[in-house]
């Protein structure tokens, strides 16, 4: 009989192919964007399992980049530990992070995370504190408000603190880092990080040409925001082609 102080046997885990073609692309995709410079930055997908009641989680080992990673490059984790279910190298520890979400969120089951160089400069010139919102787009793609950690805070290597705020956002900004974003499909953690991106760029834009010629930029209300995000369901994935703005 095993000692109390033994690991648990793992159930070895196969590679789902048609999991590995869609991580595939959506790598060359932020590659693609410019999103990817080293290592650094990843995707996750939670993928079902009889024997894993949080599913599995499929990402890339650390030491390569999405831009230069092949099939040969993912590895399968368990959930709710680190434990590797196929491959033999170790995740980044940005994995911790990802692996807590899908923890802790159901629903989800994509996360991508890049350090993009508008929002770590745009946080991190001392003039700015959020991303505001000027285009209409924006609060619709993310469902919910953006939610900042301070650049002091490691979530990444210490988990804890996640389940206090990953409820009610879809996008987690670390000041100085990067980005996660958060979807029901890899496509829409994806589009969530397209459209954070280029409103980090419209602020950018927005800022320096208000300054140029003596104007204030016009961002929207909160008020309006909120509207947004309550109607943002039906906005993007729409079930009628009229009065989807309406809370009746």
């Amino acid at each position: 009989m095993a000692g109390m102080g033994d690991a648990l046997p793992v159930t070895p885990v196969s590679l789902d192919q048609a999991v590995v073609r869609e991580f595939l692309k959506y790598a060359r995709l932020l590659a693609a964007r410019g999103y990817i410079h080293n290592t650094l930055g990843n995707v996750v997908m939670r993928a079902p399992h009889p024997d894993y009641p949080h599913g599995v989680a499929y990402t890339k080992h650390a030491e390569i980049s999405l831009e230069e990673m092949g099939a040969e490059n993912i590895v399968v984790t368990d959930i709710p530990t680190s434990r590797i279910l196929h491959g033999e190298r170790i995740t980044s520890i940005g994995h911790n992070l990802s692996r807590e979400i899908l923890r802790l969120r159901p629903d989800i089951h994509a996360t991508v995370h890049v350090h993009d160089d508008a929002i770590i400069a745009f946080l991190g010139c001392g003039a700015f504190r959020e991303v505001k919102m000027l285009s209409l787009d924006l609060p619709f793609v993310l469902g919910k408000p953006i939610h900042y950690v301070p650049a002091h805070v490691d979530v990444e290597a210490d988990v804890s603190g996640v389940k206090d705020f990953i409820h009610a956002t879809n996008s987690v900004v670390l000041v100085g880092h990067g980005i996660t974003t958060l979807g029901r499909t890899l496509s829409e953690a994806y589009h969530r990080l397209n459209s954070l991106t280029a409103e980090v760029r419209r602020n950018i834009a927005a800022e320096m040409l208000a300054a140029r010629h003596g104007t204030v930029p016009q961002y929207r209300s909160e008020a309006e925001v909120q509207a947004m995000y309550r109607h943002a369901e039906a906005i993007i994935y729409p079930k009628r082609a009229e009065r989807v703005m309406r809370d009746d």
